[in-house]
């Protein structure tokens, strides 16, 4: 079966920002596949390009066979794109704007009133359509603008950061109403830095971080890559990398220990991959009492996804969210010294 998306060795930069550095990935018809990573990762760029929004530097870019390179006017009509930022004009209502858009889509009067009808329907928005979208939720406005992008029923849908803003139960009529196109074989292509959505969503995910593609599979597949039980300490003397590092030596010559990674993000963390124990954190607890290593806290998980990201870059998500935010805090204020 040939993908519904292929992107081969995308490459994008602007200016001295390398902001795709190589991502390869493909996406199967019917199926939502999850582009993970923090902000600045390289996921909306991404995006942008299958999109026809930018061009890339070099690379393949296809849906549904067709090169979006070559042929962007007839990739666009098999693409939906719903953007992070919700755009909209405050004076139509939900109706009007629905039909404004059907109109640019060139559909038929029939074929207008009918999607229309339906996706009021299906994203529960009947009881907003003759309301003004300046009074609209966040919520509201994000399904709607989701309904604007499936009125010519694309093919592919993209959204980007789908869930950015939206209220708990916003978040999950959203999922669910996604998980109802895939099963009807509308293909979703999502991106995220909520560990929780792709987890919830995706049948198969990459996961992203400065520009690269770190791991690739199901949220399951990832997760028993990476092994056992996780086990997470913080213990107070490591005050610095080479008391870790002691720590991390002591652990790993323990016969039910995998594998031992520093999270220095977390205060020089541990984070430990244990195979099946009857009472390992007892057993590591002894351990590091014995070396006079008190413990600050001590824990025991399933891996998750945040552990697969944790193993391929030795940093949590959430840290990276932190490192990533940081850096955006720090070129403004470079900026704005500037001025």
């Amino acid at each position: 079966m040939s993908p519904a998306v292929r992107v081969e060795h995308l490459k994008k930069r602007y200016g001295a920002i390398e902001a795709v550095k190589d991502i390869s990935f493909s996406v199967q018809p019917g199926e939502i596949f999850g582009l993970l990573g923090p902000n600045g990762a390289g996921k909306t760029t991404t995006i942008r390009c299958l999109c026809t929004l930018a061009k890339p530097d070099s690379g393949t870019l296809e849906v549904e066979g067709v090169s979006v390179i070559e042929q962007p006017k007839l990739a666009r009509r098999l693409l939906g794109y719903v953007a992070q930022e919700v755009a909209l004009d405050k004076i139509l209502t939900g109706r009007e704007l629905l039909q404004l858009q059907a109109s640019l889509y060139h559909l038929s009067p029939n074929q207008s009133k009918e999607r229309i009808q339906l996706l009021l329907e299906l994203l529960k928005l009947s009881d907003y359509a003759e309301q003004k979208t300046g009074t609209y939720s966040g919520g509201l406005r994000k399904r709607l603008d989701l309904a604007a992008g499936l009125l010519h029923q694309p093919a592919v849908l993209v959204l980007d950061e789908p869930s950015v803003g939206l209220d708990i139960e916003s978040r999950f009529i959203l999922w669910d109403f996604l998980r109802q196109l895939r099963d009807a074989g509308t293909t979703v292509l999502i991106t995220s830095h909520y560990l929780e959505e792709i987890d919830a969503l995706a049948d198969r995910l990459v996961i992203i971080d400065q520009g690269k593609v770190l791991a690739e599979g199901s949220p399951s597949e990832l997760k028993d890559r990476v092994g056992g039980d996780r086990v997470t300490l913080r213990i107070r003397e490591f005050a610095n990398l080479e008391e870790a590092e002691k720590a991390k030596y002591l652990l790993k010559s323990l016969n039910f220990v995998e594998d031992v990674i520093i999270n220095t993000a977390q205060g020089n963390s541990l984070n430990l991959v244990v195979k099946a124990q009857s009472n390992p954190l007892s057993t590591i607890e002894q351990t590091l009492i014995s070396a006079d290593l008190p413990i600050f806290s001590l824990s025991q998980s399933r891996p998750s996804l945040d552990d697969v990201y944790l193993a391929a870059t030795g940093r949590t998500l959430m840290d990276a969210e932190i490192a990533a935010s940081s850096n955006r805090d720090l070129k403004a204020e470079k900026k704005q010294a500037m001025k």
